[in-house]
């Protein structure tokens, strides 16, 4: 009598879990860490790259007009810097939930304002938004210089960083309150409201400046 014999089969071997990545950026989708109402947020959004520049003046002022309206009691941007394909914000929220609502809603009012000037539709950012809390007064006030000093980073000569911009004209440089020695002339273009909000947190208000006023030819660092 023949006895039959087990076949080993041979299983698949498991595949590691893959992490789930931007398809334009590249970068990990990783869970943010907690954020704290007492801390303002350094937030960098980028575009996709087809788009023209966001500093073109329809652009611009279209875009421009969305910062303040996206204010609410729980979220408020306070500087911005807007550049060629990506924008610089510094923002306070009440707490983890009200920064992702309210950058979501910055969000697409920022890109329904882009695409109504351009006569399009469909996406205009690139990845999910990228944020930084800053949690002392030294990290504020870094943040403040990278923010509204940002032209200068993007506008380089030869042999350095350009120190002769002056403001730049798609900041929030012209309604900023902590120069040392404020602008001589107002903003570039009339507005009928201001684009952007007061703080409320210490460290925005009032923290960052036990390190100094900010001087108009500093250049941004690292904003931490």
């Amino acid at each position: 009598m023949s006895v039959s014999k087990q076949l080993a089969l041979p299983f698949a071997t498991a595949h590691p879990k893959r992490r789930r990545t931007s398809a334009q950026s590249g970068v990990r989708h990783r869970a943010r860490s907690p954020h704290c109402h007492r801390h303002p947020v350094h937030v960098t959004l980028r575009r996709l790259r087809h788009l023209p520049s966001m500093r073109e003046p329809m652009l611009f002022l279209a875009m421009r007009r969305q910062f303040s309206r996206t204010a609410r009691s729980w979220f408020r941007v306070l500087q911005f810097s807007v550049q060629t394909d990506h924008i610089h914000l510094i923002v306070e929220a009440g707490d983890q939930s009200s920064l992702s609502r309210g950058m979501t809603g910055l969000l697409v009012r920022l890109a329904r304002a882009l695409n109504r000037v351009l006569g399009r539709r469909g996406s205009v950012w690139s990845e999910r938004f990228h944020s930084r809390r800053l949690k002392t007064p030294r990290e504020v006030r870094n943040g403040l210089v990278y923010v509204l000093m940002n032209r200068r980073k993007h506008a380089a000569l030869p042999n350095g960083p350009s120190a002769h911009l002056g403001f730049d004209r798609c900041s929030s440089a012209w309604w900023f309150e902590g120069w040392a020695h404020p602008p001589s002339s107002g903003p570039p273009s009339p507005s009928d409201e201001p684009p952007v909000m007061a703080a409320t947190t210490w460290l925005a208000q009032i923290g960052w400046r036990y390190y100094g006023l900010i001087r108009a030819e500093e250049s941004p660092r690292c904003s931490g």
